[in-house]
């Protein structure tokens, strides 16, 4: 017997349209962009917590069922939870930053373990005083402008990373973080596809090319439709903003990748 035949077409899943799967792929793509060029070669930190302890994966297809009924449901920690938990991790480092109150590795440390708990502004006091003894340091400093921009200082944010670029004009990672947020934050595609096509000029045989061309046509053509109302136009934002706070400013990432997850 044809089971297929018993099907009807309607009760068929449909897929998504290309071009609406083309846009995600595209959005997302920007955004794990613009992480990689912050994070520079170090490992992706999702990579530290996929598997934990002895226990092998299950096979694909094969859902260890028994394990995953036993499991309770997780609860998402809240921001109370979060803090604590950043408290904790940070007392030895200032324990310790009472003898050497003039270390710029312990302060960005801390900083760290706050920024990751989402205690942005705490995380941003820490990443400052860090950069007074090590003001050129520009991967502290781009964590210190993404702790202002969570905390809605957007013109501080560009102020942090255009001191970034007094120190190297040229800096990809910082020309791509003034894009996005002079795009996103300020709505000045004009200054974002500028900060993008730096890029180009100052990397001609950049790697991601490509992709960083997709941003400023993207850019562009947000100015001539102006529209946000259709469904690819409402996802796009969502996920262009989605990518913005999850990769955009993953610059400490080889300090971060241990400094926080033993927390929880």
């Amino acid at each position: 017997m044809n089971l297929e035949s018993d099907v009807s077409a309607d009760s068929k899943p449909r897929r998504p349209s290309t071009p609406l799967l083309a846009m995600c792929a595209l959005c997302l793509s920007t955004g794990f962009l613009a992480g990689y060029f912050l994070r520079g070669s170090a490992p992706a930190p999702l990579a530290a917590v996929a598997f934990k302890g002895n226990a092998a994966p299950p096979a694909v297809g094969e859902p260890d069922l028994a394990h995953t009924a036993q499991q309770p449901p997780h609860k998402m920690p809240t921001m109370d939870d979060m803090k604590r938990m950043a408290d904790k991790k940070a007392a030895p480092l200032l324990e310790k930053l009472k003898s050497d109150q003039k270390n710029p590795q312990l302060e960005n440390q801390i900083g760290l373990i706050y920024e990751n708990a989402h205690q942005f502004k705490a995380a941003a006091g820490y990443f400052e005083k860090s950069l007074r003894y090590d003001p050129k340091n520009i991967a502290v400093r781009a964590d210190y402008a993404s702790c202002l921009y969570y905390t809605g200082d957007v013109d501080g944010a560009l102020a942090q990373l255009n001191q970034s670029l007094t120190f190297d004009p040229k800096h990809a990672g910082t020309l791509m973080n003034i894009g996005i947020i002079r795009w996103k934050g300020k709505n000045d595609v004009k200054g974002a596809v500028a900060a993008w096509e730096k890029v180009l000029e100052y990397h001609p045989d950049f790697p991601q090319k490509d992709l960083v061309q997709h941003m400023i046509t993207q850019a562009k053509q947000s100015v001539k439709t102006a529209k946000i109302g259709s469904d690819v136009g409402i996802l796009d934002f969502r996920i262009e903003n989605e990518c913005l706070s999850f990769c955009c400013f993953r610059a400490n990432a080889d300090l971060r990748m241990n400094v926080f997850h033993s927390a929880f």
